[in-house]
């Protein structure tokens, strides 16, 4: 029976697409930071700071996990 379970359970998440918005948003948004750090040079050292400090979430969360 877990076996089962098991089997439903991965074929539940292979159709699930609920993250797929959240991921396309999260995108676009870094497109337009990026053309705002090419357009405004004042906020091209901010968007820096910004995706640095995501990157080092991203990274500590990646090697606990």
């Amino acid at each position: 029976m877990n076996t089962l379970n098991s089997l439903v359970y991965r074929l539940r998440i292979l159709k699930d697409t609920r993250g797929q918005d959240l991921i396309e948003y999260a995108l676009m948004a870094g497109f337009i930071a990026v053309a705002a750090g090419a357009i405004v040079p004042g906020v091209a050292d901010s968007i820096k700071t910004i995706f640095g400090k995501v990157n080092n979430v991203m990274s500590s969360s990646a090697a606990q996990g």
